[in-house]
């Protein structure tokens, strides 16, 4: 089955209804033979424009993500009925490209450690440690022109 990725925008609803829409939209998926994989909340934010959808004009709306995989067959009735649903202000329906299903390795103890213990975060400190180096440091009076550029 191809992965998917359904990026929706939802009008601004209380938490309980917010709960049911995400829960209607996540059982559609299921419905017609897809599996999600990872679900992403990105918050609530107001609209870079005003959208209308069902009678209604938006200027808040509420960002999330849906990774997914369902056959290519269902997608348009997919469509369909997210294109019904009186919730949703706007969604967008992407095919992840390249994405193959690799083993998910568990990191969690490496995660609960502190930061300075993490590997990857001694990996970001030694890399600007060398990004430091190669600068030479700050100095105040080279601003970095071979001419001044304030002077007319």
């Amino acid at each position: 089955m191809p992965s998917y990725e359904l990026s929706l925008l939802l009008r601004i609803l209380s938490k309980p209804e917010l709960v049911s829409s995400l829960k209607r939209t996540a059982e559609t998926i299921s419905d017609h033979g897809g599996v999600l994989r990872q679900f992403t909340s990105l918050g609530t934010s107001p609209l870079p424009f005003k959208m209308r959808a069902h009678n209604q004009i938006h200027r808040e709306g509420t960002y999330f993500v849906m990774n997914f995989d369902i056959p290519s067959s269902s997608l348009d009735t997919l469509r369909d009925e997210l294109h019904r649903d009186i919730d949703l202000v706007r969604f967008l329906v992407s095919k992840e490209e390249g994405l193959t299903s690799k083993p998910f390795e568990c990191t969690l103890e490496e995660e609960l450690q502190p930061p300075a213990y993490r590997k990857d975060v001694q990996k970001m400190i030694e890399e600007g440690q060398k990004q430091v180096r190669r600068q030479g440091g700050y100095n105040r009076n080279t601003p970095g022109f071979d001419y001044y550029p304030f002077q007319r």
